[in-house]
């Protein structure tokens, strides 16, 4: 597990390389958006997006963390459908070629022949990533990888990622939007019980350096198996008062029933990857979501630092059925190996029942007393 969890930070940091290739170059970037159509379109926004970089990011960890981990190979799934529809309109299956002029080839084919961003996008495709984190060599953790399978996603928040504001300043270290909140999510789950094992938060435009407006990325893992929890983190203390970050399109009704219990420390958040990264950092106490617009690429990595943490995230709905049943135990945690019956689409790997994200259990104790008691709530 921890030549695993080395070989995906590595991933990460070159996909977190790319993205900021895409996003620093305004006339590459023009090139690289495409609307995402039919049953991959996420319902919540009006207009979504697919970018390439996306797509290359994600054929980028298969190709390296499958090639590393055989056995991992058919078990890395992501967001993304890896066709991409260029200004010709010719569909290109993106994928890392064998050496770097032939990636750089097949790049120029969705880069409408534009031969400098395709060479550009395959040097950094092909890049050899050296991680220097000498914390890693502390970490001896051996579990077995055959019953593993890997969620990603590229580029969780892409509609931040391609509105693409750098300069939006944090309330009390939450960004309410920006590039801040684009993030690289990895998640490492069992295949038999679906439970999150490993988990990878890269933030590719953590901090920008000026005057060559550069951005620097940084990264957080977690470990969480059977007894062992291991993370980059240390756990965050509880808040006082108590905090919660929330979609800034959430329900009236759920923020009018959380009052009693956050008065006005409520906090607005994109991108629900960036929401989680609140709580395990410690800027909110919970994420709380009733619809079902996340997915299992978006929770999965997130989930398995809460975990190695002391936190975790529980389906919202399940939870507070079970919760004014008077159930308070085994409460029902997110699992990543199964679809939704009936879905179709992306919405397969839908967290349909919305989710809450904790970092200590008796917060979320409080929570549900606290949802429980509204019966305008589910």
């Amino acid at each position: 597990m921890a030549a695993l969890l080395k070989s995906l930070l590595a991933a990460s940091e070159k996909a977190a390389n790319i993205a900021q290739l895409c996003r620093q170059e305004e006339a590459l970037f023009s090139l690289l958006i495409e609307e995402k159509r039919g049953a991959d379109k996420n319902k919540k926004f009006l207009q979504d997006f697919k970018t390439l970089a996306d797509v290359l990011i994600q054929e980028v960890i298969k190709h390296d963390v499958g090639k590393e981990f055989p056995e991992l190979q058919g078990y890395i799934r992501g967001e993304e459908s890896n066709k991409f529809e260029n200004g010709l309109g010719e569909t290109v299956v993106v994928q890392v070629c064998p050496t770097q002029p032939e990636t750089a080839a097949l790049l120029q084919k969705v880069l409408d022949r534009n031969q400098t961003a395709a060479e550009l996008l395959a040097a950094a495709v092909h890049q050899e990533m050296v991680l220097s984190d000498p914390a890693l060599n502390d970490v001896t953790v051996t579990i077995s990888t055959e019953n593993m399978a890997v969620w990603i996603d590229p580029i969780d928040s892409t509609n931040q990622y391609i509105s693409g504001r750098g300069d939006v300043v944090p309330v009390d270290g939450i960004y309410p939007s920006g590039l801040h909140s684009a993030l690289v999510l990895i998640g490492v789950y069992n295949r038999h019980s679906g439970e999150p094992v490993l988990g990878i938060i890269n933030e590719p435009f953590f901090q920008e350096q000026l005057p060559e407006h550069r951005w620097q990325s940084r990264y957080h893992w977690g470990i969480s198996y059977g007894d062992t929890n291991l993370s980059s983190l240390s756990r965050p203390l509880p808040r006082a008062p108590p905090r919660v970050v929330l979609s800034s399109s959430e329900k009236r009704v759920l923020q009018k029933a959380l009052v009693p219990l956050y008065g006005e420390q409520f906090c607005f958040a994109s991108g629900a990857g960036y929401k989680m990264l609140c709580v395990a950092l410690g800027f909110a106490d919970a994420y709380v979501l009733s619809e079902g617009s996340t997915f299992k690429w978006d929770s999965c990595g997130p989930h398995a630092i809460l975990r190695a943490l002391g936190g975790g995230i529980v389906d919202f709905a399940g939870t507070l059925r079970a919760w004014r049943a008077g159930q308070h135990n085994l409460l029902p945690e997110l699992t990543y190996n199964k679809p939704e019956e009936g879905a179709t689409g992306a919405d397969l790997w839908a967290n349909r029942g919305g989710v809450i994200a904790y970092m200590h259990h008796d917060h979320l104790e409080a929570v549900m007393d606290t949802l429980a008691a509204a019966a305008d709530v589910l």
